[in-house]
């Protein structure tokens, strides 16, 4: 038998995100899901290394954040005002991302599947605040890229997710904000 899971998860590249929006440069589910397993590792370090707060283990957040879009394979990428449009499109998503993140798993040879199923659930409580956080902080991201391109199209979606990021009320997240998101608006040549 030919276990499918190592394949599909390499067609991430071809699903993209931010399909109703007017995009500078296009974006796929494997370069988000890299920028928030980095994101994810970051703030959970911040947490931990410069607040001193406790906190899950950076390296499993990262992995965690590898896999948090798993099911978008198999789903494709909803949009978010579809995807949030009222509480009962929301829980039916969910049911849906469940029910093809199980398929995914039957993917798997049995002897792996306790490894990977927490992290394509996404239902591990201690790391999902830090993988959220750190999606939304990708989300926010894409918006300062697209602005700095001049794209105006996602100023409404760049002042939607910073509010969501705020309600979040995450020490690291701030800490991030503050300290490192302003570089994202800076070029090349000024990057030091």
């Amino acid at each position: 038998m030919a276990y499918e899971f190592y394949a599909l998860l390499g067609r991430m590249r071809y699903i993209t995100r931010w399909g109703l929006m007017r995009n500078t440069f296009s974006e796929n589910v494997q370069e988000h899901s890299h920028q928030v397993a980095v994101l994810a590792h970051a703030l959970a370090l911040i947490r931990r290394d410069i607040l001193h707060l406790p906190g899950p283990d950076p390296d499993r957040c990262a992995v965690a954040a590898l896999y948090h879009d798993a099911s978008e394979i198999l789903t494709g990428d909803l949009p978010t005002p579809i995807k949030y449009f009222n509480p009962e499109i929301r829980k039916a998503y969910k049911q849906v991302e469940r029910i093809y993140g199980e398929k995914l798993l039957d993917l798997l040879p049995p002897e792996l599947r306790a490894s990977y199923e927490h992290l394509v659930l996404e239902d591990d409580e201690e790391l999902n605040p830090i993988v959220k956080a750190a999606d939304k902080l990708s989300a926010y991201i894409k918006c300062v890229v697209e602005q700095k391109s001049g794209n105006t199209e996602f100023d409404a979606a760049a002042k939607m997710t910073m509010e969501a990021m705020h309600e979040m009320d995450r020490p690291e997240l701030e800490w991030f904000l503050r300290e490192c998101l302003p570089a994202y608006s800076l070029s090349l040549d000024e990057l030091k």
